[in-house]
């Protein structure tokens, strides 16, 4: 075979981490080609308008950032803004006919001890919960620098931190367990498993929500969720631009249909029969399909279990409690996410059913930012929402997709509705031919739009960030071929907006030599 296109790493999948490793590897001085299979860049990092009659970009399929190191941002030169939310969490909810509600600010205040107080009945659950998170802080800050080093054991890193108490409850233990023994109340214990279960189908007694809870509290030192200025597309926007000017060769309309590799390198061809060579190959996609293009044995691992949806209002609807609902809204608003609620919905789902009182969380990027609104839209009052459904597993989709995403819907709405004065619908923009501003996208449709498989949006399941002993792995990136690294979700320490994976493979390839 004749190749005609040579360089020294070809980069497949244009998403942030694609980008991240193309641009690290071209500031080094290497010759680089990224090849992105769809007619624009960002795969699951996108901005769209879903609704075409309105001007309003949505982050369609990630919506916050919390695991991109500021190293990164400094390293690429990169100009981007995450900005703060004032507030945590609202979680309404209504005992002996009263409605209320716990609002939980993004730093510790009065507000927030007198919410704790109204929902628990005493001081106990707010001390406890500072205590907690305060232990977690300070281990958040010890571990984000080994994000973007070589892995370590588990003894090496547990050495390293030396919080030898707070590793045990996080890594070696369930974290329902622990949740049960620190929290009394049900809602607040139901509050902070959350963080364990975004995207991860798991009752609170396995490792796997461990695994997620980390990944969840321990972003770039301070696990905050931030929301990205601009919607994700601006994100993508500036990863382009630096990669550009770094050097790197962009490739839109370019799927990958053969990869080769041999000790000469590695041979790639596209569908449309392109051809490139390169001495290394950086894979942005999920280990599934590199496998299946290979030919070789794809890994397993647990589907997705997150459906998302984006909506357009007229206006912010009014809650029953008679909080603000600029408050409410404004962090991640909370929905039949209790503890014992959480773990009902598990075992429903396990049985093969949409769980009836479907857990479900949410927020308003519009209160934060409003830039990606028009003009207009911001001045008129409207508003977004994204919404996302836990415990929905890809299997519960695949008898008839449509049938299982329109009862989703309904007992979204339902539940959510519950707690407002103002249904939602009707604060819903409408389009012209009568529907409403709302899309709904199920673990299917996530495979399908940006190749997540089973729609999981960490391409397979979390690890723990670092390695067993004898694992002669250094980055984590590596695959059983030694000129082939995974740089996207699936590599050991992937999820989340970050671009550690990115980063992380292209440092091993420089290693390398």
């Amino acid at each position: 075979m004749s190749l005609d296109k040579k360089y020294d790493a070809i980069v497949v999948g244009g998403g942030h981490n694609g980008l991240v490793a193309a641009t690290y590897l071209a500031k080094a001085g290497k010759k680089v080609v990224l090849l992105e299979a769809e007619k624009e860049l960002g795969g699951a990092t996108t901005s769209v308008k879903p609704f075409p009659e309105f001007e309003a970009r949505l982050s369609r399929y990630s919506y916050l950032v919390s695991l991109l190191p500021d190293q990164i941002v400094s390293d690429l030169g990169i100009n981007f803004r995450t900005l703060e939310r004032s507030i945590a969490s609202y979680t309404p909810n209504s005992k002996a006919g009263q409605d209320g509600g716990l609002l939980i600010s993004q730093n510790w205040d009065d507000r927030t001890a007198q919410n704790f107080r109204e929902v628990s009945g005493s001081d106990a659950e707010g001390e406890a919960w500072q205590k907690f998170y305060g232990e977690i802080a300070v281990l958040a800050e010890r571990i984000a620098p080994s994000m973007l080093q070589p892995l370590k054991t588990a003894k090496q890193l547990s050495d390293e931190i030396g919080l030898s108490d707070t590793w045990k409850y996080l890594m070696e233990r369930p974290i329902g367990e622990v949740i049960r023994e620190r929290f009394n109340d049900d809602i607040v214990r139901g509050v902070v498993l959350t963080d364990a279960l975004i995207g991860t189908f798991s009752s609170s007694d396995d490792l796997q929500a461990n695994r997620c809870f980390l990944y969840h509290l321990i972003g770039n030192g301070t696990g905050q969720w931030r929301v990205p200025q601009g919607g994700m597309g601006a994100l993508v926007l500036e990863l382009k631009r630096v990669a550009i000017e770094a050097g790197v060769e962009i490739l839109l309309n370019s799927r990958v249909a053969k990869i080769d590799s041999d000790a000469a390198g590695v041979s790639v061809t596209t569908e449309t029969n392109e051809k490139f060579s390169a001495q290394n190959l950086l894979f942005a996609g999920a280990p599934q399909t590199l496998a299946k293009i290979r030919g070789i044995a794809a890994p397993t691992s647990l589907d997705g279990s997150q459906m998302k949806m984006n909506m357009l209002l007229t206006k912010l609807p009014r809650l029953k409690s008679g909080v603000d609902p600029r408050l409410a809204f404004a962090g991640t608003f909370h929905v039949n996410e209790s503890f014992s609620q959480l773990e009902t919905a598990y075992r429903s789902a396990s049985a093969g059913s949409i769980p009836k009182d479907l857990p479900l969380e949410m927020y308003c990027h519009t209160l934060t930012d409003p830039t990606i609104l028009s003009p207009e839209l911001a001045e008129s009052g409207y508003q977004t929402l994204t919404l996302f459904g836990l415990h929905t597993p890809a299997e519960l989709f695949e008898k008839d997709n449509n049938a299982a995403k329109k009862m989703a819907q309904k007992r979204c709405l339902d539940a959510l509705n519950d707690y407002l004065l103002d249904p939602i619908e009707s604060v819903l923009a409408v389009n012209s031919d009568g529907s409403l501003c709302i899309e709904v996208k199920s673990p299917l449709d996530l495979e399908t739009d940006v190749r997540l498989p089973g729609g999981n949006i960490f391409h397979r399941d979390l690890n723990f960030p670092f390695k067993e002993e004898g694992d002669s792995r250094i980055w984590g990136v590596e695959t059983d071929d030694p000129r082939i690294f995974i740089c996207g979700a699936g590599a050991q320490r992937g999820g989340g907006v970050s671009g550690i994976p990115g980063h992380n493979a292209a440092m091993a390839l420089l290693l390398k030599g």
